[in-house]
Parts: C-alpha cells; sequence; structure tokens
C-alpha cells in the first residue's frame, strides 16, 4: 500500500470537510490549531500575493508548521478546485494520538528541512565574504543545523503585516 493511501486510511475517523475553488482551508496570519489532510482536488499554497506551490497528492498534510510551532499560519491554504479533506482540529492531539503520521511527518519535514539547508550551503559558496544581507547565510545555516531548542523562530517575512 502506497504511504498516502495508508496515511489516508489512517485519518478515517476524522470529519471529512468539501471545499469550493477559492475557498480557504487556512489562513495566513491566524491560528487555528486545525490540520488538514487532502483527500482529492488541487490546492495553492500563497505566502502573501506570491504562490508557492500547487498540490494534488492525495495525504498531503497542511496545517503541521502552525500546530508544531504553536504559531500563525505561514501562508495561505486555499482551494483551486473542489476539494475534499480530512480535518483535524485539534492538531497536536491528533499527531501525539497518530504516531504513524507524526514519523510520516517528521520525515516530509527533514526533507524540506535537507533541501532548505543544500540551497543555503550554495548560496553561502556564492557569497562567501559579501559584506550584504547575504553574508549572514553562515549564521543562518548554522542556527537551523544546530538549534535543538523549542524557541526557534523561523526566517523574517520581511512584511511585519
Amino acid at each position: 500500500m502506497a504511504m498516502s493511501a495508508e496515511l489516508l486510511d489512517l485519518c478515517g475517523d476524522l470529519p471529512v470537510v468539501d471545499f469550493a475553488p477559492g475557498e480557504a482551508l487556512l489562513d495566513e496570519g491566524q491560528t487555528s490549531g486545525r490540520l488538514y489532510v487532502l483527500i482529492g482536488g488541487e490546492v495553492e499554497i500563497v505566502k502573501g500575493d506570491f504562490q508557492i506551490d500547487v498540490v494534488t497528492e492525495p495525504g498531503a498534510i497542511f496545517g503541521e508548521m502552525s500546530v508544531l510551532l504553536a504559531a500563525p499560519h505561514m501562508a495561505t491554504v486555499r482551494a483551486v478546485t473542489p476539494c475534499r479533506a480530512y480535518r483535524s482540529t485539534e492538531g497536536e492531539a491528533f499527531l501525539r494520538s497518530h504516531p504513524e503520521i507524526a514519523y510520516h511527518l517528521a520525515r516530509v519535514l527533514a526533507q524540506r528541512l535537507n533541501g532548505v539547508t543544500g540551497y543555503l550551503v550554495d548560496l553561502k559558496r556564492q557569497f562567501e565574504g559579501e559584506r550584504s544581507h547575504l553574508g549572514f547565510v553562515d549564521e543562518i545555516l548554522e542556527t537551523l543545523v544546530h538549534n535543538q531548542g523549542p524557541a526557534f523562530t523561523p526566517g523574517s517575512d520581511r512584511d511585519p503585516g
């Protein structure tokens, strides 16, 4: 059984919610405690006015960063087509009670961190010795790789909103 099918099976006890095109699952800057697992359809992830990604993969999870960091949503997740998702209104409790999903999510987040770290290493090589803001890539990279504390605050939005 594919991981997405297995993941969807593990969510079977959650309510299913339908979204119309243009309807938001999660709103950037809001704190909801909700997690969504996509069953079908197409959603976009938007940060400010910039579309970061379009996701169609069943089993994709949304809201995890907000839930795990107890922070506002970092982006808006909006239906592009009619879509259906499992919804957990108590995301943290749901992850604690479903270690298989939490493990899957840990792998996804580790892959993202690996990608960001590789990107920052490339930037560091390109701008080593630079005195502008790009010279801080080394500090950012070190913080990402070595920070183990719960008080880590990710990045800068450059838009204090």
